[in-house]
């Protein structure tokens, strides 16, 4: 078991490094429709809906320029919020926040941010700003966190950001742990998002190895689960799962795998994520409270090994269906609805971030089905991380590796 185990962890580090496609995903030609000349993992399976997968291929035509604001200076960058003024802040992954200027200036690392666990997909991760940050200042940082030897987990701090020519972090207190800690350096989510009312959703993972991923079912765990909580930390009084013995409060909904991209709809206001599957089984999910999303009793795809997944079954009674799967994965990380003016042509369209895609991947959104698909950005064959709209309108990437960018998506001059 320990050699299986083992196996099952160098394989899920390998389809996430910075070079690697997915395992088993060798580019096969051109550019075909639907599948990008990429073979899926699990031809044999049917999606439980029309439209579930394979979307048309939706063209849009509109015509851009790529402007890097930071070129190849970041190191693992990993997540991006805006302060008041126009400037970022940008995490990278072995423990810096940054403050970056419209012009690409990067300030020196901000000062006060927590140790992080930055082995294997661990590290500083996502980064957001209070919802009343121009009366308080507060900044919430998610990382891997150090617990005892080996054992780590997903924690989300927050503290005042100092602004100058040392910026820092001021008052610092670590909000949020998952528990239980587990001695794993893979599968740690880790977007913040916040609700409509203030408070904050945390996406997590089920650390990976299959002790983890059998505890995304457990109610006592927050592995494998979003969780909602205050903006101090405490636990929302109107949380699912209050009051009920034998699970954790914060919890908002389980069965998840390894979510790296959460938005909020622009319109509904619901929580939309996307997860990391296996091989042929990440997931576009509406995230609902109190939900069940079948993560590993149910599942797209195939185990990087090849072994059918669990049971071998993609769907069950009381557990959720994805809105949308993709087989061959994208390996999906950031997310954002656009809702600017600069291209009237995507508004409302959902823009999802592809590592081993290496793409920014397009999805024609009515209600909660996806009706069409575009891969943007293929021949830069950069991977993106995470993906957000500027108040200017813009898109803004952040693309993963040693010597990471920042880059800004305009209309075409």
């Amino acid at each position: 078991m320990r050699r299986h185990l083992i196996l099952f962890s160098i394989l899920a580090v390998a389809a996430c490094s910075a070079d690697a496609q997915v395992p088993g995903q060798a580019v096969t030609g051109p550019p075909v429709h639907p599948d990008y000349g990429i073979p899926p993992n699990a031809p044999a399976q049917k999606p439980a809906f029309a439209g579930q997968t394979d979307a048309p291929e939706a063209k849009s035509n509109v015509a851009f320029d790529v402007v890097p604001v930071v070129d190849g200076a970041l190191q693992n960058p990993w997540g991006m919020a805006f302060l008041p003024d126009g400037r970022m802040l940008v995490t990278e992954k072995p423990g810096r926040l940054r403050i970056v200027t419209a012009a690409g200036q990067l300030s020196e690392p901000v000062a006060g941010v927590p140790m992080v666990d930055a082995r294997g997909q661990g590290g500083l991760l996502d980064v957001t700003l209070d919802p009343n940050y121009a009366q308080n200042q507060l900044v919430y940082v998610s990382y891997s966190e150090y617990v005892d030897g080996k054992m780590n987990n997903t924690a989300v701090a927050r503290g005042k950001l100092v602004d100058g020519a040392a910026p820092r972090l001021d008052d610092v207190q670590v909000i949020y742990h998952q528990a239980p800690a587990f001695p794993s350096t893979l599968h740690f989510g880790s977007r913040l998002v916040w609700h409509r009312d203030g408070t904050l959703f945390v996406t997590q993972g089920d650390r990976s190895d299959v002790p983890g991923r059998m505890q995304s079912q457990q109610m006592d765990s927050g592995l494998g689960k979003i969780v909602r909580i205050n903006a101090d930390g405490s636990i929302p009084k109107d949380n699912p799962f209050v009051g009920k013995q034998g699970v954790r409060p914060e919890i908002w909904s389980f069965g998840h795998r390894n979510v790296q991209a959460a938005t909020l709809h622009p319109t509904t206001g619901e929580l939309w994520e996307v997860e990391h599957g296996t091989r042929g089984g990440d997931e576009v999910n509406v995230a609902k409270k109190g939900r069940d999303y079948g993560w590993p009793t149910i599942a797209y795809g195939i185990e990087y090994r090849g072994a059918t997944i669990t049971g071998g079954i993609q769907q069950q009674a009381g557990m959720e269906q994805p809105v949308y799967y993709w087989d061959p994965n994208i390996a999906p990380s950031g997310m954002a609805f656009y809702t600017g003016t600069l291209f009237p042509e995507w508004r409302n369209n959902l823009f999802v971030g592809g590592l081993a895609g290496t793409a920014l991947v397009r999805l024609v959104v009515d209600g909660e089905k996806v009706t069409g698909e575009e891969r943007l950005l293929r021949d830069r064959k950069q991977r993106i991380r995470d993906v957000n709209q500027g108040p200017d309108g813009a898109l803004y990437l952040l693309t993963d590796g040693p010597k990471g960018s920042l880059l800004k998506i305009v209309p075409k001059k």
